[in-house]
């Protein structure tokens, strides 16, 4: 795995990395990992909420969705931004 030593920021509690300064192999490579970890996100949210038998509190299940929608937009957000780079230097 490779660590990325381009600027980043915090908003919102979350680190961003400025997309312009990587190199098209790291953006293919952060692409994939926001759309893998949105599966993820997804995946477990719908087993959570669908398959399983667990009693969750009306406020933890509240609070859980309101997370899971925060997390995706963050993630579809990100790779909105990753695409637009990916375009902007030819490699899409």
């Amino acid at each position: 795995m490779t660590v990325s030593t381009c600027e980043s920021e915090r908003i919102d509690g979350y680190m961003t990395t400025k997309y312009e300064d990587l190199s098209v192999e790291e953006l293919k490579a952060e692409l994939k990992r926001l759309k893998d970890n949105l599966c993820d996100i997804e995946d477990m949210h719908n087993f959570t909420f669908g398959r399983t038998s667990v009693h969750i509190g009306a406020e933890k299940a509240q609070n859980m969705a309101s997370e899971y929608e925060e997390e995706c937009k963050l993630h579809s957000e990100q790779i909105v931004a990753i695409e637009a780079v990916l375009k902007a230097k030819g490699a899409m």
